[in-house]
C-alpha cells in the first residue's frame, strides 16, 4: 500500500466495483485515490492536477454507467487516471507512462473500459456521436457519455459536432467539467461566457421559475415567445447550449458525488443530448496543485512535501532558446507578432507576451484558426511566428496548404516537440512533420542541428519572404559543434567533416547522436563524411551530386517517420537522377511510436548511437570495401 492505508480502495479491483461501495464511504473513497494519485505520479511524472479535479466526477460516472458495456470518452484524456484505477488497473499505475507499461492516455488496446483513444482536444462529443448514432442502427441500449473541459471548448470541432448532435437528437450525455483551466488560463468568448454562467445556485433557481414569470407578463400573445427568450437569453445560464437544440444543466458542484449521480442518472434515461455543467477545482486535495494547477497539469517526477520537481539542474531547453530569441528579434523589428493555441508556456510565446502584449495571441485550442489568423496578420505586412507542437500542428494542415502556402505568404512557424517527445506516446510523438509539410510547394523546412543554429535560423526566416518551418525537440538544448557555424543560406546543408566512401547526413536533433556515432568510426580509423543537412525542404542536390561522385554510400540518420521524410526525397533524387549510390534511410518505420524515454525509444527503434554505428561499420564492411 505505499505506507498508505487504503481500506476502501483495497476493494475495487475490477470494473463496476465501486457499486458496491456504501454510500457514505465515498468521501473517504476520493481521499485515498487522491492520496494514491500523489503517491504515484510523483514517482512516474504525469498528470496530476486534472486527476485530482475529477475524482468526484469520474466516481459518480462510474456509479451510474455499466463498464464495458456502455461507453465514457475522455476529451484529450490526460484526466482518464481515475477512471483507470476504476476499471481495475490501479496495480499497474507503477508503470504510468513508463516504457511497456500504462498509457497516460485512455488506450483501447489496455482495457475495453477505454471506449475511444484520446490524446488531442476537441474530439470527445464527436466520437460519442457516432457511438449513439451506431447503438441506433444496431437497436443496442448502451448509455453513451463524454467529459470534456472547458478548454476544449475553444476548439472549433465541439460545435461541429453539437450543431449536429442536435440534430440528429439522440440519446447523448456531455459533461463539462469546468475548472476554468485547460494547461494555461483559458482564453476567449467561451472562456468569458462559461465564467458568467458560473455565478451560482440563484439563476439555477430562477431558471426553473422563468416560464410561471414570464407567464404573468401582460402581453401579447403573438409576442410572449419574444419576450419569453430575450429575457431568458439574458437571465438564463446555459442559453447558448439551448439555442443549439442541446439541454443545459448546471451548474453543478462538481465534488459532490450525490448530486452529480442523481444528475447523471436523470441525463442519462432521456433520449435527447445533454449538456451537464460541472464546476470542479484544478489539483483539489494537494495543496501544491491547488495552488499552482498549471505547473502540475503534467508535472515530472517530484517531492510530495514541497512539491518540487526532482531534477539535478536547471537546463536550457530548445523553447527556452526560442523564446529568448523571440523577444529580442521582437524588439528589433515591430512586424513580429506572436500566435499560440492554449500554449503560452509550453510553447515560449508567453515570455513574447509580457513584452509585448499587443502583438502576442492565444487564440485557445483552435490550430486551424491560428495558422489562417496568422495569414490574415501577413497579408497585412506583419511577420506572424506561429508556435505549435508538432503533433498538434497536423490539426491545421489544410490551412497551412490553402491559406498559406498557396498564397505565399510570410509564416514562419515554430515546430516545438518535433521528433520523439517520450512519455506522452503515440498521439502527442511529432515524427510527421516533415512528411506531411515537405510535399506542400512553397514550403521551407529548416531543422537547426544545435541552440546557436536555431537561433541564426530564426534570424534567417525572419528575412525570408515566404513561408518558413523550423523543427526542434523537446528538452535540453544542444550546444555541440559550436565551431562549426557555417552561414544559413537557402537550400543548403552544411559540410562538417569531407571523409571518404561513406557519407553520415543527419537531419535536426539527430546530429547530436550523428556525432557520437562519426567520433567513434573516427576513433576505429574510420574516416567517414559527416553532414549536418539542416534544409529539409528544399534539400541541398549540389551536397548530393558532389557526394555521388566518390561515396559509395549515403546514410540519412532522422527522427521522423522513413516514408515521405528527409531520406525518402534524398532516396527519390538519387534514383531520378541515376546517381551511382547507394542511400540508406535511417528513420522510423510505417508505425506509431509508444511512451517511454526518449532514450528507450530511440533504442527500440534502432536510433540510437550503439545501433546506428552497428549499422555503418555493418554497411562499411559489406558495401564500401574495394
Amino acid at each position: 500500500s505505499r505506507g498508505v492505508h487504503m481500506n476502501i480502495l483495497d476493494r475495487i479491483n475490477k470494473p463496476n466495483d465501486i457499486k458496491d461501495i456504501d454510500r457514505e464511504d465515498l468521501p473517504e473513497l476520493a481521499d485515498e485515490i487522491r492520496e494514491f494519485l500523489v503517491s504515484h505520479v510523483s514517482e512516474t511524472g504525469g498528470h496530476l492536477a486534472p486527476n485530482l479535479g475529477c475524482v468526484e466526477l469520474t466516481m459518480a460516472l462510474h456509479r451510474v454507467l455499466d463498464f464495458p458495456e456502455d461507453k465514457l470518452i475522455w476529451d484529450v484524456g490526460h484526466q482518464s487516471y481515475v477512471h483507470k484505477i476504476l476499471t481495475g488497473r490501479k496495480n499497474e499505475m507503477g508503470t504510468l507512462r513508463q516504457f511497456g507499461g500504462m498509457s497516460g492516455f485512455p488506450k483501447t488496446s489496455e482495457s475495453p473500459c477505454d471506449a475511444f483513444n484520446t490524446g488531442h482536444s476537441s474530439t470527445s462529443i464527436s466520437a460519442a456521436l457516432g457511438m449513439a448514432c451506431a447503438r441506433s442502427i444496431k437497436g443496442t441500449n448502451e448509455k453513451i457519455a463524454a467529459v470534456i473541459g472547458d478548454g476544449s471548448f475553444t476548439g472549433g470541432m465541439v460545435y461541429e459536432a453539437m450543431n449536429n448532435m442536435a440534430d440528429i437528437k439522440t440519446g447523448c450525455l456531455v459533461v463539462l467539467n469546468d475548472n476554468n483551466m485547460s494547461i494555461d488560463r483559458n482564453v476567449g468568448g467561451m472562456s468569458t461566457y462559461l465564467s458568467k454562467i458560473r455565478v451560482g445556485q440563484q439563476y439555477n433557481d430562477f431558471k426553473g421559475n422563468v416560464e410561471k414569470i414570464l407567464m404573468k407578463i401582460p402581453v401579447a400573445a403573438r409576442g410572449l415567445k419574444k419576450s419569453k427568450d430575450s429575457i431568458k437569453q439574458i437571465f438564463v445560464p446555459g442559453m447558448f447550449f439551448e439555442e443549439l437544440g442541446v439541454t443545459y444543466i448546471g451548474p453543478i458542484d462538481g465534488h459532490d458525488i450525490d448530486v452529480m449521480e442523481a444528475t447523471f442518472r436523470k441525463a442519462l434515461k432521456l433520449n435527447r443530448p445533454i449538456l451537464v455543467h460541472v464546476k470542479t477545482v484544478k489539483g483539489k486535495g494537494y495543496t501544491h496543485a491547488e495552488r499552482h494547477p498549471s505547473y502540475f497539469h503534467g508535472i515530472d517526477p517530484f517531492d510530495i512535501q514541497t512539491g518540487k520537481v526532482m531534477k539535478d539542474r536547471k537546463v536550457m531547453t530548445n523553447t527556452g532558446v526560442f523564446a529568448r530569441k523571440l523577444v529580442e528579434l521582437g524588439k528589433a523589428d515591430p512586424r513580429i507578432t506572436a500566435i499560440t493555441a492554449a500554449m503560452g508556456k509550453g510553447t515560449g510565446v508567453a515570455a513574447f507576451a509580457a513584452e509585448f502584449p499587443d502583438r502576442a495571441f492565444d487564440v485557445g485550442i483552435a490550430e486551424e484558426h491560428a495558422v489562417t489568423f496568422a495569414a490574415g496578420l501577413a497579408t497585412s505586412g506583419l511577420v506572424p511566428v506561429v508556435a505549435i507542437y508538432s503533433s498538434f500542428l497536423q490539426r491545421a494542415y489544410d490551412q497551412i496548404l490553402h491559406d498559406v502556402c498557396l498564397q505565399k505568404l510570410h509564416v514562419i512557424f515554430a515546430i516545438d516537440r518535433s521528433g520523439l517527445v517520450g512519455a506522452d506516446g503515440d498521439t502527442h510523438q511529432g515524427i510527421f512533420d516533415t512528411a506531411f509539410l515537405s510535399h506542400i510547394p512553397n514550403m521551407t523546412i529548416i531543422a537547426p542541428k544545435n541552440r546557436y543554429e536555431l537561433t541564426r535560423a530564426m534570424e534567417w526566416a525572419v528575412a525570408y519572404d515566404g513561408p518558413v518551418a523550423l523543427k526542434y525537440s523537446r528538452g535540453e538544448a544542444y550546444y555541440g559543434l559550436k565551431e562549426y557555424n557555417v552561414d544559413i543560406e537557402y537550400g543548403r546543408s552544411e559540410m562538417i567533416h569531407r571523409g571518404q566512401k561513406l557519407a553520415i547526413v543527419a537531419v535536426g536533433n539527430m546530429v547530436q547522436e550523428a556525432e557520437k556515432v562519426y567520433d567513434r568510426l573516427l576513433a576505429d580509423g574510420t574516416n567517414v563524411t559527416f553532414v549536418n543537412a539542416r534544409f529539409l525542404k528544399p534539400i541541398d542536390t549540389d551536397m548530393i551530386d558532389e557526394l555521388s561522385k566518390d561515396h559509395k554510400h549515403i546514410v540519412v540518420i532522422e527522427e521522423e517517420i522513413k516514408h515521405g521524410g528527409y531520406g525518402s526525397l534524398v532516396e527519390e533524387y538519387v534514383m531520378d537522377r541515376h546517381l551511382d549510390v547507394d542511400v540508406t534511410v535511417c528513420a522510423i518505420e510505417d508505425t506509431f511510436v509508444q511512451h517511454g524515454s526518449v532514450e528507450e525509444l530511440r533504442r527500440m527503434l534502432k536510433l540510437d548511437a550503439d545501433s546506428l554505428y552497428d549499422r555503418i561499420k555493418h554497411i562499411i564492411s559489406t558495401d564500401c570495401t574495394e
